[in-house]
């Protein structure tokens, strides 16, 4: 059977973009789509809705017809719905901030609890219209340690192919503060023995996946930087930016990296958490 994609709705401006965004990627997909509503949900500043769900629903088919559809309330808060909820789905997206939310500021207390607590992957819906309509034509993966096929790559080479667009895998390194530029290390263009390292690693933790789904405009780059400075940077353009999230078997709060905790707050494209157990 095949897992639907999940949508939480609260009726806000940002939920609905993400219900937008999640209507659009089932079309791509050919996925069902389902629509939740968590009844227990009081917003966060503002009042509840009406008929949220009504209203998304409508929405949805009229922007992409041909998706199956349903819509769901559950008489829960929305986080501890959608990270239940995420088990029975192929992805969980939530906007970026909760009803009463300061545009371009940090995510809703909801979206920040199902980041780090799903167990499917979670996208926040982030960014400008160009980003979240995929008028950049790239996708961008952070390539972190995992070499045995990570399912953050598995996510984006999929989406990359459903989209048919360029999948830029991205990979940072750091200069030990003792060494200097003229080490002999750093002897050559463009940054030495760290930087060929760096470009080993994507080959290696890539090469796997990228047979699996052949035919993927797939560019490789390792970049000197912080990662979170980094991936921030890359998210300005790309339409989607993937990133692994670890998840400890048996830890029940919230499990976010820094890097994951950053780009969901602050990345300017849509971010995917994919959980990586650990």
């Amino acid at each position: 059977m095949e897992l639907p994609l999940l949508a939480g709705v609260d009726g806000s401006e940002s939920g609905l973009l993400a219900v937008d965004w999640a209507a659009d990627a089932a079309a791509r997909h050919s996925a069902p789509l389902r629509l939740l509503h968590a009844a227990g949900d009081r917003g966060e500043g503002g009042p509840a809705p009406e008929d949220p769900l009504a209203a998304a629903v409508e929405r949805v088919r009229l922007r992409a017809p041909g998706v199956r559809v349903t819509a769901d309330v559950l008489d829960e808060e929305p986080g501890p719905a959608l990270v239940h909820a995420g088990r029975n789905a192929s992805a969980v997206v939530v906007g970026s901030r909760g009803r009463g939310g300061v545009a371009g500021l940090l995510l809703g207390s909801v979206g920040l609890s199902v980041a780090g607590r799903a167990d499917c992957p979670v996208v926040v819906v982030r960014g400008g219209e160009t980003a979240r309509a995929g008028g950049h034509g790239r996708i961008v993966l952070g390539v972190g340690d995992r070499v045995d096929g990570s399912p953050a790559a598995h996510f984006a080479f999929r989406e990359a192919a459903a989209r048919h667009c360029e999948l830029r895998a991205v990979r940072t390194w750091r200069r030990p503060a003792h060494e200097a530029e003229d080490h002999p290390l750093f002897q050559g263009h463009p940054s030495g023995a760290r930087h060929r390292e760096a470009m080993d690693h994507l080959d290696e933790a890539l090469r796997a996946t990228a047979r699996e789904h052949s035919g993927i405009d797939l560019r490789l780059h390792a970049v000197e930087g912080s990662t979170r400075a980094v991936l921030l940077e890359e998210s300005r353009r790309a339409d989607l930016l993937v990133v692994g999230a670890h998840r400890r078997q048996g830890h029940f709060g919230l499990q976010l990296g820094a890097v994951d905790h950053t780009v969901i707050h602050h990345a300017d494209c849509p971010v995917a958490l994919v959980p990586e157990h650990i």
